[in-house]
């Protein structure tokens, strides 16, 4: 068994979802497939992957081995890089995450343009409302919001902050007690989205205290997607807390508006992230340098947008 090939089906089968699907991307047949599993399994003496005819699904033990599969795989391609030197030419899968609506509205465009200029490389593009693990999850760039954490990262600042703004429908604020302050809201409906707290807010200090004013609730709705928390809150349902682009039309149209906008914290820096040694690798090189000024004028603009929100 060449066991680098079985890792890589391995991989490409839970990428694809299925043994057809791991089938197709690499053009063998099923039988084929299904023999280079069953013959890693047989080495590692495990069970890798629970299988129906229709899904995969990853034992406890493939969890694990699946990310150490994809760190085998990324050093071998950056091996394969480096001794093709500058010859190399971008080609093979980009693996690329990102937050849905950004991904969808800004990042997508950018990576359609990119395919055309490159026609040998691939994307596996991951809308995700939750970070992800560049080196186990095998992402080569990730567009994050927020401050960083992992110094291990090579990673580009994009510009264009980020606000979170608490918002409702002018016919719910007309119905419901004034907002002056954060602990008012625990008087009111909130519409709480997983990824801005499900119970509770926090917001900047009262002046002279280093402590942030947190306020707790109990949502009337919790949801885990971001254009239904917004159409909630226009719909009248309660408060929302989202990112400012998430919400900046309807705000703009006069069907949401912002609340507590002084008690906000600092808006969020965004940053293109890449794992160790990755950005040698021609085909994320070549992304980064056509993404980065075409991601700045975008989350710029936003970014101004989002200013001039009332």
């Amino acid at each position: 068994m060449d066991r680098i090939d079985a890792m890589r089906v391995f991989v490409t089968a839970i990428d694809e979802g299925s043994l057809a699907g791991a089938a197709r991307k690499l053009k063998r047949s099923p039988t084929a497939i299904s023999r280079a599993l069953s013959s890693l399994e047989a080495h590692v003496g495990v069970e890798l992957l629970h299988r129906t005819t229709r899904t995969l699904k990853l034992s406890e033990a493939g969890q694990r081995y699946v990310a150490a599969c994809r760190r085998v795989l990324v050093e071998l391609e950056e091996a394969d890089m480096v001794a093709g030197g500058e010859r190399s030419s971008p080609r093979g899968t980009l693996t690329i995450s990102a937050p849905p609506i950004l991904g969808e509205e800004v990042l997508r465009p950018i990576l359609d343009d990119f395919l055309e200029l490159h026609p040998s490389v691939s994307v596996r593009f991951l809308m995700l409302d939750r970070f992800v693990n560049l080196v186990d999850e095998g992402v080569d760039l990730a567009l994050r919001i927020g401050n960083l954490t992992d110094s291990s990262h090579i990673s580009t600042r994009i510009g264009g902050d980020v606000r979170r703004v608490v918002v409702a429908s002018p016919r719910y604020l007309a119905g419901n007690p004034d907002i002056v302050e954060p602990s008012d809201l625990a008087k009111h409906q909130i519409v709480a989205f997983s990824n801005f707290g499900l119970d509770s807010w926090s917001f900047t200090p009262t002046k002279g205290s280093p402590v942030p004013r947190t306020v707790h609730f109990t949502p009337r709705y919790i949801v885990n997607s971001v254009r239904a928390a917004a159409a909630s809150a226009v719909a009248g349902i309660g408060l929302t807390r989202l990112y400012s682009y998430h919400v900046a039309e309807y705000v703009r149209e006069g069907r949401l508006k912002i609340v507590l906008p002084d008690a906000e914290h600092p808006a969020l820096p965004v940053h293109l992230l890449a794992p160790p040694g990755r950005m040698s690798v021609p085909k994320v090189r070549a992304f980064v340098d056509h993404a980065v000024p075409r991601l700045r004028v975008e989350l710029n603009r936003i970014a101004m947008e989002a200013g001039s929100l009332p």
